[in-house]
C-alpha cells in the first residue's frame, strides 16, 4: 500500500472520529451539527474513491467497503479512548457522556453496515463463517473489532490480488494473448448445466475474453450417458460453426465433458469441426470407487436417488436427464472400453491436465468427503478422479502446488472462486489458451 493511500485512510479516520464525537461542540454552536453530519456522510461516500480507475464495478465496491471498515476500526478505538477520558475527567457528568456515546455509536453503526454490506455482497474470498460472525458481532462493542480483524485481513489480501491482476491485464491488453484462430468451446462435466447466473467455469471465461478470446459453451444437459451427451455436443458445435463461420473450435472440457467430446469425435460427426481438445481432470480410465459404490448400494436406493435428481434436473431445464446412465459411464469398467475405442485423428491437437488434492481437509464439500474413498481405490486423486486416469493426448500436465492444500476437481474450474496460494487458476487458463494460439489454433 502506498504512503499516499495510508495517509488518506488516516485522514478519513480522524475526520470521521472528530465528527462522530462532536456532541459537546454542538452545545457551543448548534450549527456544527450539520458539519458533523456532512463529515460522516462524506466519509461514507468517498472512502475507497482512490480505486475508481478500476474497470470492475464489484472490485470498486469491495474496495469502498474495506475502506469503510478500516475507518470504522480506527475511529472506534479513538472514540472509545475519548469517552473513557471524558468519564475519568468528570464522572458526575456521565449522562452527557452517555448521550455523546450514543451519538457516536449511531454514526459508527451507519459506517459499519455501509462497509460490511459492500464487502459481503462483493467478496469472493469471505466464507459463510466470516459473514455470520461479522453480522452477529457487528453491533457489539469490542467483539466487532475482533471479528473485523479477520474479515479485513481476508478482504485486504483479495484486494491486493485482484488489483494486481487488473494492472497485469491492463498492461497486456493490446497483446490479445488469448485471441486464438478458432473460438473456445467450454464443455462442462456431469451434474451441472451452463448457466448465465452461475458460470460453471467461475471467473475463467471473463479472464480469457478480456485477453482476446471468443468463448462459447456446450449447453448440453447435466446428466446423460456419454453417447447422448456427445450427440448434443455435436449439434452445438455444428450450430456454432454455422452461425459464426469459424470452421472449427478449440474444446476445453472438464471431467465427463472430456469423454463426451472424445465420443463426439470418434463415433459421431464432430471431428472435422474440432481443432484441439484439452481435457481438464477427465477420468479417461474411469473411477474404480464408482464401481465399488454401485456394487454395494442397493438397487432401490439407486433408483430413488436417480428419480430425485432427474426430477430436480427437469425443473432446472433438462429435458431427459438420466442420472444412472451418467454415473455408470464414469466407472472404470465402462471407461476402459471408452479409452480403447475413442481414438482421435492426428489432425486434432490433444492435451490433458490433472490435479492433486493433498488431503480431505483441503477440499470443499463434497470433495473432502469423497477424497478418502477415491484414495482407497485409486490412489492420489483430486477428490473424484485418480491421477492415473487423467493423462490423454500429446501433452499432460499435473498440477500439484507445494504445501498441504493441493488442487481439487472443483478448483480446476474455479468452482468456489477461491484465490489459492501458489495457483492462479485464471492465469493458468490464460497460459493454456495462449499456448493454443502459439500453435496457430
Amino acid at each position: 500500500m502506498t504512503k499516499g493511500r495510508l495517509a488518506l485512510r488516516a485522514f478519513y479516520a480522524v475526520v470521521f472520529a472528530f465528527c462522530a464525537n462532536s456532541y459537546f461542540i454542538w452545545h457551543i454552536d448548534s450549527r456544527f451539527i450539520w458539519v458533523s453530519v456532512a463529515g460522516v456522510l462524506l466519509v461514507n461516500i468517498l472512502a475507497g474513491s482512490t480505486d475508481l480507475y478500476v474497470k470492475k464495478k464489484w472490485l470498486r465496491v469491495l474496495s469502498h467497503g474495506a475502506e469503510c471498515l478500516f475507518v470504522f476500526t480506527v475511529s472506534t478505538v479513538i472514540s472509545a479512548a475519548y469517552h473513557i477520558a471524558l468519564l475519568a475527567i468528570d464522572p458526575a457528568d456521565y449522562k452527557t457522556c452517555l448521550i455523546s456515546a450514543l451519538v457516536c455509536y449511531a454514526a459508527h453503526f451507519i459506517l459499519f453496515w455501509n462497509g460490511i454490506i459492500c464487502v459481503y455482497v462483493t467478496s469472493y474470498q469471505l466464507g459463510i463463517k466470516h459473514r455470520i460472525i461479522g453480522a452477529v458481532c457487528g453491533p457489539i462493542p469490542i467483539a466487532h473489532l475482533i471479528a473485523l480483524r479477520s474479515i479485513l485481513k481476508t478482504v485486504a489480501a483479495e484486494l491486493r490480488f485482484e488489483l494486481e491482476k487488473e494492472k497485469i491485464n491492463s498492461k497486456r491488453s493490446k497483446e490479445k494473448l488469448c485471441k486464438t484462430k478458432y473460438p473456445i468451446l467450454f464443455v462442462h462435466g456431469v451434474f451441472f448445466r451452463d448457466s448465465k447466473l452461475l458460470n460453471y467455469w467461475g471467473r475463467i471465461p471473463e479472464e480469457l475474453c478480456r485477453n482476446g478470446a471468443a468463448v462459447y459453451y456446450g449447453n448440453h444437459q447435466s446428466a446423460l450417458s456419454v453417447s447422448d451427451s456427445a450427440g448434443e455436443l455435436c449439434k452445438r458445435i455444428e450450430e456454432i460453426v454455422k452461425e459464426t463461420g469459424c470452421e472449427k473450435v478449440n474444446v476445453i472440457a472438464h471431467s465427463k465433458g472430456g469423454l463426451d467430446t472424445r465420443y463426439a469425435i470418434a463415433k459421431l460427426s464432430a471431428a472435422p469441426y474440432i481443432a484441439s481438445l484439452t481435457t481438464i481432470n477427465t477420468p479417461h480410465r474411469g473411477c474404480s470407487f464408482a464401481d465399488d459404490l454401485l456394487s454395494k448400494i442397493p438397487e432401490g436406493i439407486q433408483k430413488s436417488v436417480a428419480a430425485a435428481y432427474n426430477g430436480a434436473a427437469r425443473a432446472l431445464g433438462d429435458t431427459e436427464p438420466d442420472f444412472m446412465a451418467a454415473v455408470k459411464d464414469l466407472t472404470a469398467s465402462a471407461c476402459k472400453d471408452f479409452d480403447r475405442e475413442l481414438t482421435v485423428p492426428e489432425t486434432i491437437y490433444c492435451s490433458s491436465v490433472g490435479s492433486v488434492l493433498k488431503g480431505p481437509k483441503s477440499g470443499k464439500f463434497p470433495l473432502n468427503f469423497t477424497h478418502p474413498m477415491v484414495k482407497k481405490h485409486d490412489g492420489e486423486n483430486d477428490g473424484l478422479v485418480s491421477v492415473d486416469s487423467f493423462e490423454f493426448g500429446e501433452h499432460f500436465k499435473l498440477i500439484s502446488p507445494v504445501g498441504k492444500r493441493g488442487i481439487s476437481h472443483g478448483d480446476m474450474i474455479d468452482l468456489n472462486r477461491e484465490n489459492i496460494e501458489g495457483f492462479d487458476v485464471r492465469e493458468f487458463y490464460v497460459e493454456l489458451v495462449s499456448e493454443l494460439k502459439s500453435r496457430g489454433l
